[in-house]
């Protein structure tokens, strides 16, 4: 779902960030509540866990990949808009580290998954699970719902996103200039990765997830609401859990093919015999120092590339913190102390 740079046109990217742009400074503004609550570790936390769970690769039956966000679970613990900063922090890492996603596609990749994701995902919930005890099923059932509506929501905007590029973005002899896929190709293409894989996928997650902490720590599924800080010992519980995805990352190897709409320019010459003009202008511009979450004489075998993995995810995951650390005393700082 990543869209990378080349596939929209500076229009289309510069549009998609004017959007978010607004989007960000609300999003900032509401989590002075972090503050209030106590819980901004939980920010750190949830940015972590998306950044990891979207290095599992899931194969789809057409020969590309898939992969859940984690978004969903984020909006319900955090509320949306704490989620859409914690989502946006793990995209910025991706696309400036790791060269998942693009630079120049950075509003697009954070309209579809730090906006409608978590937040069609939350009121998805909300509806279902309305005003129920932190133990109830239609926690779990709500969250089931949310995740799967939310991950197919934000793919259909990036199928639409890739789909409208050949419409409104072409040369004079029709050629197009960026995404060569029109919209009854891309959606199609996107929905079938989506709805029946990386949705059930991001469903299952957030309804098991939602089932664990009603068993184990109920009180972090009411944290939004909730104006008494948490004990430090719920963050020892999510951290042990987020040690094992790193330690399972590598299992993300194993899923052969790129994810539909990721393919590097090389990869799109050899499908469609060129290279769209605007795209090969784009493309690969930004050189991430760790491309591919991988290090340059460390990919021989797959014990080699799984530590290199597992490694990429650890330095993710330190930037991730820091990241969100500084924007937390930034909160601090700017927010008045009502006591």
């Amino acid at each position: 779902m990543h869209i990378p740079d080349g596939y929209l046109s500076p229009q289309t990217c510069a549009v998609m960030g004017a959007v978010m742009l607004p989007v960000w400074a609300a999003a900032a503004k509401k989590v002075n509540n972090v503050q209030k609550t106590k819980y901004a570790p939980l920010m750190a936390i949830g940015a972590a866990f998306t950044f990891v769970i979207m290095m599992f690769n899931i194969p789809v039956p057409d020969g590309t990949t898939a992969h859940a966000v984690g978004g969903g679970l984020l909006a319900i613990v955090l509320g949306p808009w704490a989620a859409c900063i914690s989502i946006t922090i793990a995209l910025a890492v991706q696309a400036l580290l790791f060269g998942d996603g693009g630079i120049l596609a950075f509003g697009a990749n954070t309209f579809n998954m730090a906006l409608l994701l978590p937040f069609s995902a939350y009121y998805t919930y909300r509806l279902i699970a309305g005003n129920s005890e932190a133990a109830s099923s239609r926690r779990w059932l709500g969250g089931l719902a949310g995740g799967y509506i939310g991950v197919n929501l934000a793919a259909l905007a990036a199928a639409v996103e890739f789909g409208l590029q050949p419409v409104l973005f072409h040369a004079a002899d029709g050629a197009a200039l960026y995404c060569p896929y029109p919209l009854s190709m891309a959606v199609p293409a996107m929905a079938l990765a989506h709805l029946s894989i990386a949705g059930p996928v991001e469903g299952v997650i957030t309804a098991l997830a939602i089932r664990y902490l009603q068993e184990r720590n109920a009180g972090i599924l009411s944290v939004e609401a909730s104006s008494s800080p948490l004990e430090g010992h719920s963050y020892k519980k999510l951290m042990r859990g987020l040690g094992m995805l790193i330690l399972l990352s590598p299992l993300g190897l194993l899923a052969k093919g790129t994810a539909w709409g990721e393919w590097a320019a090389g990869e799109i010459e050899a499908k469609m015999g060129f290279i769209p003009g605007g795209m090969s202008s784009l493309a690969e511009r930004w050189q991430a120092p760790l491309p591919d979450y991988g290090l340059p004489g460390f990919e021989h075998n797959l014990l080699q590339s799984s530590t290199v993995y597992i490694v990429s995810a650890i330095i993710g995951l330190g930037i991730i913190f820091a990241i969100t650390y500084i924007f937390s005393l930034v909160q601090k700082k700017t927010t008045p102390d009502k006591t």
